[in-house]
């Protein structure tokens, strides 16, 4: 079985969970949701263990146990029972309306771009952009994330037109190392270490230059030794491997076998117990160990529209494309502005605060070319079909 056929099978079953029933979403300024009146139970039992998912401060083991039920819902494993497969096979006819039904709320944003280059005018387009999954698909070994040639020209472009950030759970290092984008401003570790570019840029409207904020400075011995620890107590449980992002940590067990998840979850939750300024949570397959401040993707975007000159400012448009449950923080932030578009990648029906979708990083490539050919062409009101 090749790896894409394994990650199709992944999102089919998340898509079990997760895209069952649209939920009640909280209206979006350009396409506000209807609420819905056929959700069903499986959702919501999956949010109510997302709700209880922070082990900081050492949670008992009811919460744990609701922990690791909640690691195998948002991430299955490729393998399947006879009988699970035969559910998945009935429920795909369920899961393609579903998954119409919210794209009629979260619609393309490559189908809609004339619509969001129209809501631009008179305005300065601000670029976000995710890169796990966004601009480098996801992939086993987190230290292979690469980007293509391709994906970092059309970035370089965006750029060259329109300030531009990347906002990664990755430390700020590891991902402008991936990136090698020198002009770009990096918000590294959940937002919590940005930087601006190292040689200025094009875009005359930008008014702070090395830009450096890390609102988590004084966690880093405390990381440090976090790290150290999990690395030692996880070290016997096959493909775990644990990623030192600066200012937080990731647990990846996307290689690590269904069976010994408990276990894995059983020793990072005994590293947590000792650190209560630490907070817990995850993503698909990537346990995420961060300081308990109020920081995330939403605020460092707030920080860089600010630091850019655009506080207070009806003038600007900004634009977050992402694909994780982080990057809902700035979705969130955008729609509660009501300034901006957020922009989910995603193959799957997700209950998100973005108001276009993407379906994977080759849309993504494509919809930055489109933004750099109508800017190139602007001037003869040119869209990108």
């Amino acid at each position: 079985m090749t790896k894409q056929n394994m990650l199709m099978q992944e999102e089919v079953a998340v898509a079990v969970v997760a895209a069952a029933a649209i939920p009640e979403t909280s209206p979006h300024f350009s396409y506000p949701p209807p609420r819905s009146t056929t959700l069903g139970s499986s959702y919501a039992k999956y949010k109510k263990l997302l709700s209880r998912l922070d082990l900081g401060g050492g949670g008992d083991a009811a919460r744990a146990n609701a922990w690791i039920e909640s690691m195998k819902a948002l991430s299955p494993t490729q393998a399947k029972s006879a009988a699970a497969a035969a559910r998945t096979a009935a429920s795909r006819g369920s899961i393609d309306e579903d998954y119409e039904s919210w794209m009629k709320l979260h619609p393309s944003a490559l189908s809609s771009f004339e619509e969001l280059m129209a809501a631009s005018k008179g305005k300065q387009i601000v670029m976000f952009l995710d890169y796990d999954g966004t601009l480098s698909p996801i992939v086993d070994d987190p230290d292979r994330a690469f980007m293509s040639d391709e994906m970092r020209e059309a970035v370089r472009e965006v750029a060259s037109h329109f300030p531009t950030a990347i906002v990664s759970g990755r430390c700020t290092e590891k991902v402008s190392s991936f990136v090698k984008l020198s002009e770009l401003y990096y918000a590294g570790s959940h937002g919590m270490d940005i930087k601006g570019p190292n040689n200025g840029t094009k875009c005359s409207t930008i008014k702070a230059h090395n830009v450096l904020f890390q609102p988590a400075s004084e966690f880093l011995p405390v990381i440090d030794e976090v790290y150290k620890s999990l690395v030692e107590t996880t070290k016997s449980i096959p493909g775990s491997k644990v990623e030192n992002n600066k200012f937080c940590l990731s647990v990846h067990f996307r290689c690590v076998d269904e069976k010994k998840w408990s276990l894995l979850a059983e020793k990072v939750r005994s590293v947590m117990m000792d650190y209560p300024k630490l907070r817990l949570t995850h993503g698909r397959k990537v346990l995420e160990i961060r300081p308990t401040i109020k920081w995330d993707k939403g605020k460092a975007l707030e920080f860089l529209l600010k630091s850019l000159g655009f506080d207070g400012c009806n003038s600007v448009l900004p634009l977050y494309i992402g694909d994780d449950r982080t990057d809902e923080d700035a979705f969130k932030v955008l729609r509660d502005r009501g300034q901006g578009f957020g922009i989910l990648v995603s193959k799957i029906a997700k209950e998100t605060n973005a108001s276009y979708s993407l379906k994977e990083p080759a849309e993504v490539l494509k919809f930055l070319r489109c933004l750099v050919e109508w800017k190139q062409f602007s001037m003869d009101s040119q869209g990108c079909n």
